[in-house]
């Protein structure tokens, strides 16, 4: 899945010089584009209290598909990690959640997100921030070095779901939660739109359904496994995240109307120490 990793920084990153240099919002391109990136899936999801106490840049480089600050019940002096983190604004929001004893980390692939959030955490001035650069398949954080891990329409941007999964496992602490806003998708898609480069990039073609992501989680080994659909996309909204990518809406969309979901996922890393190898066949 090389070729989508590539694509989505193509995109991220346009998106990050758009904003930056003041032609417009990140989910604003030059046609009326679709998926994460744009509206409908990226609108109103900030309040105003939220979104007074943020840099407005920070705002315009949003592409999520919820509010995981927002749901996650972050607590002061939790250690917080945003997978995909963009321009920061979940990452800056949950720094000030857990306060001057906490810590927000942010971690993303993309040089120019990271350039941007970089500034809009000068312009927060916010001191318990740091943004890393990797990849959310390769977090680079010791294991059980986080409290929560929080995400925003990011991880059906990857090509190795499963290893996001077990490597968000792995940097959590004993009894530590995974909180992620996500697409997630209720049936079967047309095979159209699961090709659509474009709509992988915009987190629409590479969605999970909810079945899969329990079992995924499962295998990973989380436990205390929800998924809260928190809006379900309409006609018009598949009609909106169709269009620019030539594909037929008229044939199209109606297949994909109400199948296409934001979530809220939460899990939970057992507190129990993992069970020690006993037998002849678990170090094979």
């Amino acid at each position: 899945m090389e070729n989508v990793k590539e694509a989505v920084k193509e995109k991220y990153g346009e998106a990050a010089r758009r904003v930056t240099s003041g032609t417009g919002p990140a989910s604003c391109g030059t046609a009326p584009s679709a998926g994460c990136g744009c509206d409908p899936v990226s609108s109103n999801l900030y309040s105003e209290a939220e979104s007074g106490v943020i840099p407005e840049t920070a705002l315009q480089a949003s592409l999520g598909c919820g509010n995981p600050t927002a749901l996650a019940e972050l607590r002061p002096g939790e250690t917080v990690l945003d997978l995909g983190s963009g321009g920061g604004i979940d990452v800056l929001l949950s720094a000030r959640r857990v306060g001057p004893t906490g810590m927000a980390y942010g971690l993303d692939m993309t040089d120019e997100m990271l350039a941007l959030a970089e500034e809009n955490k000068r312009r927060s001035g916010l001191a318990n921030v740091e943004f890393l650069r990797g990849e959310i398949e390769s977090i680079p954080l010791p294991e059980n070095a986080v409290d929560v891990i929080i995400s925003n329409c990011v991880i059906n941007l990857s090509g190795d779901k499963d290893r996001v999964l077990r490597e968000a496992h792995r940097v959590l602490k004993p009894g530590g939660r995974f909180a992620v806003s996500d697409v997630v998708v209720r049936g079967e898609l047309p095979g159209e739109v699961r090709r659509s480069m474009e709509l992988w990039v915009g987190c629409i073609g590479g969605a999970l359904s909810d079945g899969e992501y329990r079992d995924k989680l499962a295998a990973a080994g989380f436990t205390d496994i929800e998924i809260e659909t928190t809006r379900v996309y309409d006609l018009e909204d598949a009609r909106a995240f169709l269009g620019a990518e030539g594909i037929d809406v008229d044939a199209i969309a109606p297949q994909v109307e109400g199948k296409v979901v934001s979530a809220f996922v939460r899990a939970r890393k057992s507190s129990q120490p993992e069970a020690a190898c006993c037998g002849p066949a678990c170090c094979a």
